[in-house]
């Protein structure tokens, strides 16, 4: 069974669409709320929830209490969540996807709707360049929400990763390829 939020109208009358966006980290994992309303981005919230070092199930329970206190807060109907990347030391890289596990358990227990980016698509999204620095991000960030600061460096990536799955995920801007094929790197119908 899925339950939804009501859905958000604006003053407008346009619908307005709530995204969470996650990017997670054993140590620190980064939120960042924000709406959407037809073409308009506007910033919500975002931080950081920091974990003790310490035993690893309960690491990784503040991961998930506290975007389930996030997600509790802002009701969002999506998350939008940043994929592992392979680290060149494999423990950190297991360690990395549990802390995304318990972020995407959040995010379902909680009845969003979960969709994940990798950190060349977000960064593609916001910035223009899949290889673009993090200060890039921040900037672009900062710009697009229209914020008095540039957010702090994981809850700027968060909400890169909402601002991706706004002008991304939500079927807006993206090739439709259901009942198409690729072949030779080429679409058929």
């Amino acid at each position: 069974m899925c339950i939804h939020p009501p859905l958000l109208m604006s003053n407008s009358g346009s619908a307005v669409i709530r995204i969470l966006g996650i990017d997670p980290g054993l140590r620190v994992t980064g939120f960042g709320v924000i709406d959407k309303t037809g073409n308009k981005l506007s910033y919500v919230a975002s931080g950081c929830i920091r974990t003790e070092v310490g035993l690893l199930p309960l690491r990784l329970k503040t991961i998930l209490d506290g975007l389930g206190e996030v997600i509790a807060t802002y009701h969002p109907e999506h998350a939008a969540v940043e994929e592992v990347f392979v680290n060149v030391n494999p423990k950190s890289t297991l360690l990395l996807g549990q802390a995304r596990g318990a972020a995407i358990c959040a995010a379902v227990s909680n009845h969003l709707l979960v969709s994940e980016y990798t950190a060349l698509q977000v960064k593609q999204a916001v910035v223009g360049n899949g290889h673009a620095k993090k200060e890039q991000v921040q900037e672009m960030v900062k710009r697009l929400l229209s914020l008095g600061g540039e957010p702090q460096a994981d809850a700027a990536d968060a909400l890169a990763c909402a601002i991706c799955h706004a002008h991304g995920g939500l079927g807006l801007g993206k090739l439709a390829t259901q009942g198409y094929r690729v072949k030779g790197g080429r679409l058929i119908g």
